[in-house]
């Protein structure tokens, strides 16, 4: 007979589901893509003979990996005809919310410039708190190895960490500002925002209208701006709500009838980094834009 108090394989798989989630997500840096992974991981998992499990979270773990490390495979080459910056899809995680520097947008697209296994060996052992044995069985490497691995995606994305962290309420009182400035056309509150080297990264996708290659500098992010807040003067800016997307502060917004994410890199009290998300395949799970255009 089973034991009453012994969980069941769904209710397993269900309390491992959000972190199997966010593991997927940060391999493939698409919240619908890391849902199919998980999806397939669960159709292996009932299939599976859960009998002779030791350890369930380890057996799962290693499944959504090699699921994520497959589909990696294609999405890498989807990517490499990609038009314009590409931006991985923006995540709104209330855990996040509240921690999680490794799902900065920055560092997310410095996962992007690793290997798979070094971004599989650096997110199961850095992130996710595997020891090298767990990781070599993951990935099918030996254990030095994958130690390799995870200290060459290290020191690569080492200055991809945020070295200042600002808190969510400066981060979203700044996006409050920067908002403000940007559709009112207040250029001097926003160019005192801005770093010397700020970056502005708009991700179209080819799909709808945004500049192909990031805005490097002061004076070429202003030059944006500028043109944007005439346009915000005959065709205003929705506001559907502050955020935090990505780690980052910023806002969701309509413009001209599509949905739109920012979110701002911040260190030392000013914007070095704008990250526009246009693309509408990336955006079909942001929150609170239901009945929009009612």
């Amino acid at each position: 007979m089973t034991d009453a108090a012994e969980p069941s394989a769904a209710e397993i798989f269900a309390e491992l589901r959000p972190r199997l989630i966010r593991l997927a997500y940060r391999m493939l840096g698409s919240v619908a893509d890391a849902e199919d992974v998980v999806h397939s991981a669960w159709v292996r998992w009932l299939a599976a003979d859960r009998d002779q499990m030791r350890d369930p979270k380890a057996v799962l773990h290693t499944i959504v990996t090699r699921l994520s490390l497959n589909e990696l495979k294609s999405a890498r080459r989807r990517r490499a005809a990609y038009v314009g910056p590409w931006l991985p899809e923006p995540f709104f995680d209330p855990e996040a919310e509240e921690a999680a520097d490794d799902l900065i947008l920055p560092l997310m697209i410095a996962l992007e410039r690793l290997s798979p296994l070094e971004r599989a060996a650096f997110l199961l052992h850095d992130v996710f708190g595997l020891g090298f044995d767990a990781v070599s069985e993951t990935i099918g490497r030996e254990a030095a190895t994958c130690r390799k691995l995870a200290s060459r995606a290290r020191a690569h994305i080492h200055d991809a960490r945020p070295r200042f962290v600002v808190g969510n309420e400066e981060g979203l009182r700044l996006a409050n500002a920067f908002f403000t400035a940007t559709r009112t056309g207040n250029l001097a509150a926003l160019r005192a925002m801005l770093a010397e080297d700020v970056v502005v990264y708009a991700d179209g996708g080819g799909q709808v209208p945004a500049p192909t290659r990031p805005l490097v500098g002061l004076e070429a992010a202003m030059e944006r701006f500028a043109g944007l807040a005439r346009l915000f003067a005959t065709h205003p800016s929705r506001l559907i709500r502050y955020a935090i997307i990505n780690g980052l502060p910023g806002f969701i917004t309509i413009e001209d009838d599509l949905v739109q994410t920012t979110a701002l890199h911040v260190e030392n009290k000013r914007v070095v980094a704008v990250y526009v998300t246009r693309n509408p395949d990336k955006l079909h799970n942001v929150p609170d834009v239901t009945g929009w255009r009612n």
